[in-house]
């Protein structure tokens, strides 16, 4: 896919957390939005948040390129694998409960967010019958 030149109109404010594309916080929220590189949005409820890890991104090692943090969000009925860089600052918010949404943004915007998120793919847990 063929990508098309910035917008100088396209580019967010980055003056504070609250302008960043990549992800929002209240502290009164029950779900996270969690908007997939697939194009379909999950809630995926706090009350079911199971534990959540930030690591290195394993395909660093392959791929020079690839985004330099991971976390993983598990939840009792869905995975949540996030690809990025300063990722400290959703680990905290989820910490707190007050991650509200989530998604990717183009990687040109990276170098102008203290936090980028570059991938996200949800997997969703089968029910047992």
């Amino acid at each position: 896919m063929k990508s098309s030149p910035l917008n100088p109109n396209d580019i967010p404010s980055v003056s504070s957390l609250r302008d960043n594309p990549c992800f929002d916080t209240d502290s009164t929220i029950a779900a996270l939005d969690v908007l997939a590189d697939d194009g379909i949005s999950y809630l995926l409820p706090y009350a079911q948040f199971l534990s959540a890890e930030r690591t290195s991104n394993p395909a660093l090692e392959k791929e020079p390129d690839a985004p330099p943090e991971k976390i993983l969000i598990h939840f009792a009925r869905a995975d949540v694998i996030v690809l990025g860089c300063g990722l400290n600052t959703l680990e905290r918010a989820i910490q707190k409960y007050e991650l509200k949404s989530v998604k990717s943004v183009d990687r040109r915007l990276a170098a102008m967010l203290k936090t980028h998120v570059a991938a996200l793919t949800v997997t969703l847990t089968e029910e047992e019958a």
